[in-house]
């Protein structure tokens, strides 16, 4: 059972990189960072259940890794996107409580394959992965310029995900499809236009993991919302388990009380 999402090449990418720095940090500056309950339960529902693109099976349950995850990058890009690559994953991994994931250099030990390449070269990388048929759907109805995907047993546990990114890009470009798409490997798949605070809208480009969506993982990742959970079981767990979330991110991201 194959579920898929797709990132964009930002417009403000064609600045020289020194600027898609400088962009990270005026959106980080700028994020809102308080929200109610009720925005991120919605939000959460949204993203969390259905999918962008799905080639078989149900996506109407909660779909997540029910153990470690294992990241191995496969590619011969510079070094300064490994190691970018590797600061996007350690900052995944210090702001979700319950998630244990991190690099391997092992290809065989790894569930989660980030494959970088060439703009030039993508197409044939997703011919590769998937075949000419279904590549040729994904790129029909995607138009990627990074994407997502994984496959997950009956029990709606994830057995695999593969994320391919476009290296040859500015900066930021780079770090905002590497964290969309690493955390879409995770299971919130599904792109949301009326969600203003998360990048999982195809509208938002971010370059970082902001407050909002550190919510959304945390949610997903909380060891009592457990694979297979329709809506309706989840929304009975989250008065219980918002709380615990709440105090861990603002405890990870120094927020202060709410307006």
């Amino acid at each position: 059972m194959l579920v898929l999402a797709a990132g964009a090449i930002a417009a403000a990418d064609l600045a020289p990189a020194a600027a898609e720095n400088t962009q990270v940090a005026a959106r980080r500056a700028a994020e809102r960072r308080h929200f109610s309950d009720a925005e991120i339960v919605a939000g959460f529902f949204k993203i969390a259940f259905g999918a962008e693109l799905h080639v078989a099976g149900r996506v109407d349950r909660i779909r997540k890794f029910d153990g470690p995850v294992r990241v191995f990058i496969d590619g011969a890009a510079r070094s300064s996107r490994r190691r970018q690559l590797a600061g996007v994953i350690a900052d995944i991994r210090r702001h979700v409580a319950h998630l244990d994931i991190a690099l391997t250099d092992a290809r065989n030990a790894a569930n989660v394959l980030v494959r970088l390449v060439r703009d030039r070269d993508l197409s044939r990388a997703l011919r590769l992965a998937y075949g000419r048929d279904r590549a040729r759907r994904i790129q029909r109805s995607l138009e990627p310029q990074c994407l997502s995907g994984f496959r997950k047993d009956g029990d709606y546990r994830i057995v695999h995900s593969d994320v391919f990114l476009v290296v040859d890009v500015g900066d930021f470009t780079f770090l905002d499809c590497a964290y969309e798409e690493l955390l879409q490997a995770l299971g919130p798949i599904n792109d949301d236009p009326s969600v203003p605070w998360t990048m999982f809208n195809d509208e938002v480009q971010m370059g970082f993991f902001g407050v909002y969506d550190q919510y959304l993982l945390n949610i997903l990742y909380h060891p009592r919302v457990r694979p297979g959970m329709t809506r309706t079981e989840v929304q009975a767990l989250l008065p219980e388990i918002l709380p615990e979330i709440r105090s861990f991110v603002a405890e990870a991201n120094d927020l202060g009380p709410g307006p």
